[in-house]
């Protein structure tokens, strides 16, 4: 599994920041079970655990106060949205700073579904949308959304993540992922060329990001996370639109 060098560490400093929150308590599974709605679809309990770990609004804001230097204050909002619904779980993705959460950027979609079965992995396939703009704002007005269809995005082959498991106690999960192919992760959008770097770790308790821009001539990081990933903590759910 490839990981970036420090990961071990920054796992350590993740959690020392989660501790430091003082909203450290495991987010309640949803009230209104949308994602547990799911099982009835014979999706597997490992990637129902997974939508709803993923689903929600998500904040940094320890770890921000904590080394200014490294990292800015960011909002994240995962939307789970009715797409490929037959047998995945489907997120709507984009993140703010908290100084402009009128300007969210990186609107994407996340596609969770099942694997190889032989060897139990799950994975997360990303979407490029082709009118992002149209969407900007939707995790938070949902109504943006409604009418996004599959016919407004594009598969991005490059940009799948296989996504293993390990079951801590009952209905309780670490997961983690690496690249599924050896291919970058390449799109091009008017006209430009881009490469991604792609990464998470998620428990019940906060979510790993370790998502980095690359130029895809020199390999040189552009943006993103450099000392370590993003740890996320879970400010809500967000209901399924």
């Amino acid at each position: 599994m490839m990981k970036f060098s420090w990961a071990v560490n920054s796992a350590v400093e993740c959690l020392l920041y989660t501790q430091k929150d003082t909203g450290s308590n495991p987010v309640p599974p949803i009230s209104d079970n949308s994602i547990e709605r799911e099982q009835a679809l014979n999706l597997s309990p490992e990637l129902t655990v997974l939508g709803r770990y993923l689903a929600g609004e998500f904040d940094n804001q320890p770890q921000a106060i904590g080394e200014p230097t490294w990292y800015v204050h960011l909002r994240l909002w995962h939307r789970p949205i009715s797409l490929f619904a037959e047998d995945s779980i489907t997120l709507f993705a984009e993140q703010a700073s908290i100084v402009n959460l009128d300007r969210p950027y990186r609107q994407r979609i996340i596609r969770l579904r099942e694997g190889d079965r032989a060897s139990g992995e799950l994975q997360a396939q990303y979407y490029m949308l082709k009118n992002p703009e149209n969407l900007r704002g939707g995790a938070r007005q949902p109504e943006l959304l409604q009418s996004l269809t599959a016919n407004d995005m594009e598969f991005l082959p490059g940009c799948t993540l296989a996504i293993a498991y390990q079951q801590l106690a009952a209905n309780t999960y670490t997961f983690s992922t690496s690249p599924a192919t050896d291919d970058p992760c390449r799109f091009t959008y008017q006209g430009t060329t881009y490469q991604v770097a792609l990464g998470f770790d998620v428990t019940s308790e906060e979510l790993r990001t370790y998502d980095r821009g690359i130029d895809p001539t020199t390999g040189k990081v552009l943006w993103g996370p450099m000392m370590g990933p993003f740890c996320f903590t879970k400010l809500q759910e967000l209901r399924k639109c």
